[in-house]
C-alpha cells in the first residue's frame, strides 16, 4: 500500500529519502485518483525496497501541493534523493510508472 505523506513526515519520507520517489497527489473526491489507486498500492509492492510510493491528499497538505504546482490531480511527482525530477497529470499506464522508477535504479 502507498504511503500517506502528511506535513509532519514529508521531509523524511520525501526529501531525505535515499530512494526513487513518486508522489501521487489526489483528493478523496476525484474519480481518477481513484482508478490510480490500485496502481500505486501495486507499484509499492512491486518496489518495496526500491522506491518509496506515497500519496499526498492536496485537500490536507496544501502546502506541498503548491511547492509541486499541482494545477489538476491526480498528479505523479517523481523525486529522486530529494531533487524534482518529472511531473505527470492524469492516470497512465503501470508500466509507465515503472519506467520512470526504473529509470531513477
Amino acid at each position: 500500500m502507498a504511503l500517506e505523506v502528511t506535513m509532519e513526515n514529508y521531509n523524511e519520507l520525501v526529501v531525505n529519502s535515499d530512494k526513487p520517489v513518486l508522489l501521487d497527489f489526489y483528493a478523496e473526491w476525484c474519480g481518477p485518483c481513484k482508478a490510480l489507486i490500485p496502481i500505486m498500492d501495486e507499484l509499492s509492492n512491486d518496489y518495496a525496497d526500491k522506491a518509496v510510493i506515497a500519496k499526498v491528499n492536496v485537500e490536507d497538505c496544501r502546502d506541498i501541493g503548491a511547492e509541486f504546482g499541482i494545477m489538476a490531480i491526480p498528479t505523479v511527482v517523481v523525486m529522486n534523493k530529494g531533487q524534482f525530477v518529472k511531473k505527470v497529470s492524469g492516470v497512465l499506464k503501470k508500466k509507465d510508472y515503472e519506467d520512470m522508477i526504473n529509470d531513477l535504479l
